[in-house]
């Protein structure tokens, strides 16, 4: 997973920031659709994963927490824009047409898009899904879809509500491969190993940031905590957590 660390390496500041944030302790509720891993996923009725850990490092840092409600994808901006949340934190993509609504963060890692296949399929490539011979699935209304859809066309597209299902749908036979984020296909290659790899790389690359409602101050404050978390090496020791080498 060389690629995911240099992706996280690439965002690193190696200026310690001046520190100034101090939330005085503000409890932050954050939507997140937290079947996500090892972003975000709920283990023992605990919401756990890179995200949480990322979140907790920077309140660390700038004297808060948090509160995580899990939320489905659909929607999920729109309930923020409307204030249900003060945050959303679920491996969330850069664009700029969600910039419209909502305020990101610096990113806090870049990662790979690429197809998580069965082994026995290894060998075919995106021309295959193009055909139609193969039939690709993603999550509905993310980067990845949407991509999936340049790159393969709507009718050669199988939409889920969420990635395990699209994860469920390669393993039944009813599609044969997600478009997904490497750091995400990276955990569910160790929990199915021998029967699912990513066998179509570097698709995009697409930087992740952290979501706040428009003008909201609390961007700042994050932003100087991320900044800090670069500069003393503890988001490279979360991403070497998480995907260890």
């Amino acid at each position: 997973m060389k690629k995911i660390l240099l992706g996280a390496l690439l965002a690193t500041s190696m200026a310690m920031p001046s520190f100034a944030a101090d939330l005085a302790g503000r409890v932050l509720n954050i939507g997140s659709d937290t079947t996500y891993p090892p972003h975000e996923f709920i283990e023992d009725g605990v919401v756990k994963g890179f995200d949480v850990d990322v979140v907790a490092a920077i309140c660390e840092k700038i004297n808060c927490s948090a509160n995580w409600v899990t939320t489905a994808w659909d929607g999920i901006f729109a309930a923020l824009a409307d204030g249900q949340f003060d945050m959303v934190v679920s491996g969330v993509s850069i664009t700029e047409e969600r910039d419209k609504i909502v305020d990101f963060s610096d990113p806090y890692i870049v990662v790979q898009q690429g197809v998580l296949m069965r082994v026995e399929d290894a060998g075919k490539t995106i021309d295959d899904f193009k055909s139609g011979a193969l039939r690709l699935a993603s999550q509905n209304g993310t980067t990845n879809a949407q991509l999936g859809e340049e790159l393969v066309g709507r009718d050669n597209l199988q939409l889920f509500d969420s990635f395990n299902n699209a994860v469920v749908a390669v393993r039944n036979g009813d599609a044969d491969g997600v478009i997904i984020d490497s750091t995400s296909a990276a955990a569910y290659e160790q929990e199915f190993a021998g029967e699912l790899a990513v066998e179509i790389t570097g698709l995009s690359s697409d930087p992740l940031g952290l979501v706040f409602q428009e003008g909201d101050g609390i961007q700042d404050a994050f932003n100087e905590g991320l900044a800090a978390i670069k500069a003393d090496g503890t988001l490279n020791q979360l991403v070497l957590k998480w995907w260890p080498k």
